[in-house]
């Protein structure tokens, strides 16, 4: 299965690919290497596999034209490439050149510090199928039995603890009769995306219309951060905007029709893990609890009795080992299917260690252009501290302070 790079960066600049002794900027390569990402991708769907070959030593050469530094920072990315070409010559039946590029990986990812390698991806992924009674491929599989089992290291991270929070300080929600939220109201028409349902319905009626209506892309938006503003960049230039932008614009929704609502950053425990996820935590009155919304798959998570699932509680199956049904509409750009393999016990399995959102939910709660004096809360495990930390912020390990609506 084609594993798409993620980079949580900001784009500015565009060129070409150029001749591999050429020195590039970072911010260069992200732009391009996501332009080959999304063809690759194509390639990979189309089972266009010469085409997609050819482009892989494209980006390939493209991250050898990074300065000595950015490589270092940024391996699991070239590890990722030769991944997916080890697929796609899998996919063709070429063996020999199959364990070769999954080699590469491999000993790229040992090079990495680390457990980025999932293990059990590779174990399920159907592409690899051709070459996996190899020798050398059972062997390099035996190598990293382990690394890369986001659900073994979740459930190695720390207890957490209740403790004293006097003094700390709570979280707050704008009221929809502010002005701003109610021009949010007037100006997507919410009662009518939400519908004459109960609140369930309009909650998820809602999160479907910002994920079918704006396109999930990893760069950040070139405007300020409002979901009017988020809107109309995206539908002016094309283009879609990163997660936490998404998640933005759906909080300001929720928030205008009167429902609480919080986007929340979720982590990876390695910190030189470029990539983390941010999805909404609603509030359903009906339901007295916290509500998992991710606008960027149009995910949702429920029990094996079809009850809907908090982002604590999604965490805490995982840990124990309980069933996880993620939403059969779950998808990405509308194109893709999402499963709950790659969604859940994958991509979400890695980026649930630790939380961070901020204090006051509101419209225009981080800005592009200001600083806006936000204070962040971090939810940890014990025993772990982020490496980097807001300069606002507040760190604990205390789940009943952290969700508290």
């Amino acid at each position: 299965m084609f594993k798409k790079n993620v980079l949580a960066v900001c784009l500015l600049l565009t060129t070409t690919v150029g001749a591999a002794q050429t020195k590039i900027s970072f911010q260069e390569y992200v732009v391009q290497e996501e332009t080959l990402d999304e063809k690759i991708h194509e390639c990979f769907g189309n089972k266009d596999y010469k085409t997609g070959e050819k482009l892989l030593y494209e980006v390939i050469a493209l991250f050898n034209q990074l300065s000595k530094e950015d490589q270092k920072s940024y391996k699991r990315n070239q590890a990722g490439n030769y991944y997916n070409l080890a697929c796609i010559y899998s996919l063709q039946k070429q063996t020999k050149k199959a364990v070769d590029a999954f080699e590469k990986a491999v000993k790229i990812y040992e090079h990495v510090d680390a457990n980025y390698i999932d293990y059990s991806h590779a174990k399920t992924d159907t592409d690899l199928d051709n070459i996996r009674t190899d020798k050398r491929f059972i062997a390099l599989m035996e190598s990293i039995r382990g690394k890369g089992n986001y659900i073994y290291i979740l459930q190695q991270a720390g207890e957490y603890q209740q403790a004293d929070t006097t003094g700390l300080p709570h979280f707050t929600y704008e009221e929809s009769t502010s002005y701003n939220l109610k021009n949010v109201k007037e100006f997507f028409k919410l009662d009518s995306i939400a519908g004459e349902g109960d609140e369930i319905s309009k909650i998820i009626n809602l999160m479907t219309w910002v994920h079918d209506n704006i396109g999930h892309h990893n760069s950040y938006a070139l405007c300020e951060f409002t979901s009017i503003d988020i809107y109309n960049y995206s539908k002016s230039n094309g283009k879609g905007v990163n997660c936490r932008h998404l998640a933005i614009t759906l909080n300001e929704m929720y928030l205008a029709m009167g429902i609480k609502s919080r986007y929340v950053t979720c982590m990876p425990k390695d910190s030189t893990d470029s990539d983390c996820h941010v999805i909404n935590s609603v509030y359903s009155n009906t339901l007295k609890k916290w509500l998992w919304m991710d606008p960027s798959f149009n995910a949702y998570i429920k029990d094996e009795n079809d009850n809907l699932l908090s982002i604590a509680e999604v965490r805490e199956r995982m840990i124990d080992g309980r069933p996880l049904v993620l939403n059969k509409e779950a998808n990405y750009n509308t194109k893709d299917e999402t499963t709950k393999e790659w969604y859940l016990d994958y991509y979400m399995a890695k980026n649930l260690y630790w939380f961070d959102c901020v204090v006051n939910t509101q419209f225009n709660t981080e800005s592009r252009y200001r600083w806006t004096k936000q204070t962040y809360v971090s939810l940890c495990p014990m025993g772990f501290t982020p490496s980097e930390q807001h300069s606002t912020q507040v760190i604990t390990n205390d789940p009943v302070y952290f969700w508290e609506h």
